[in-house]
């Protein structure tokens, strides 16, 4: 139920279950965190591209699993949405989410857990967890750092959905291009990606991190050390020119 592809430096994630519009239940949840875990320590890698094969990138959560939870094992399955999401943030390099169609509930999360987010126009976003009797959790808490609080509130509150130019407009994605032309904008990107130095990317992206997470203070510091530590091997003198 998901499927790599990798073409040299780059590694194209497909959730694959499209008969049921990609719906995350522990299968498949555990076959990407999994699929993500191998990649975690490929020196070679340099993008990851998330994607989901069939009409849409994901419908949320596998509404018949969720019906037959219990307080124990809803437990299990949101720490599985989790664990999936955490993995795609902690990927050492770049994660470009490809969407189309439909990105909602957990599917939201799982994009919103990626660095770079392109839409195909006509994509739907929606958070009805609270139609459903649950609170969006978890990777929905992305969601105020990447539209703010109150347009985050409107999502998770109404759990009514929103078309591409409103996400684009609001932040949600930062590109937005005609569905015949995603898998070209994607192309176009990674390739932006790669012109990126291997090194400096992976700090970068580790820099990003700490700066959502960390004071500013100590993210400065942090930095200040990495930007110390480019110049370890001499490379950026190079790149730079100097003989």
């Amino acid at each position: 139920m998901v499927e790599l592809v990798r073409e040299g430096g780059v590694a194209r994630i497909f959730l694959n279950r499209p008969q049921k519009v990609n719906a995350l239940d522990s299968a498949l949840l555990d076959g990407l965190a999994a699929t993500l875990a191998s990649l975690a320590t490929d020196s070679s890698l340099r993008v990851v591209v998330l994607g989901g094969r069939g009409k849409a990138f994901c419908g949320g959560a596998d509404v018949n699993e969720m019906a037959a939870l219990d307080p124990r094992t809803a437990r299990d399955f949101i720490t599985r949405i989790h664990r999936a999401c955490d993995a795609i943030r902690r990927l050492p390099v770049p994660v470009v989410a490809q969407l189309h169609g439909a990105v909602i509930g957990a599917g939201l999360e799982l994009a919103a857990s990626c660095d770079l987010r392109i839409a195909a126009e006509g994509t739907r976003f929606a958070m009805p967890e609270v139609r459903l009797g649950i609170p969006s959790v978890v990777e929905a808490a992305l969601l105020p750092r990447l539209v703010g609080s109150g347009r985050a509130a409107w999502l998770v509150l109404t759990g009514e959905a929103i078309d591409a130019k409103r996400a684009y407009e609001w932040g949600l994605v930062e590109t937005l291009c005609p569905a015949a032309d995603l898998d070209q904008t994607v192309a176009t990107t990674v390739q932006m990606l790669l012109a990126g130095e291997r090194e400096a990317l992976r700090m970068q992206k580790e820099l990003l991190q700490m700066w959502e997470e960390q004071p500013l203070t100590q993210s400065i510091a942090a930095s200040v050390e990495r930007f110390s530590q480019a110049y370890a091997n001499g490379l950026p003198n190079r790149l730079m020119g100097k003989p």
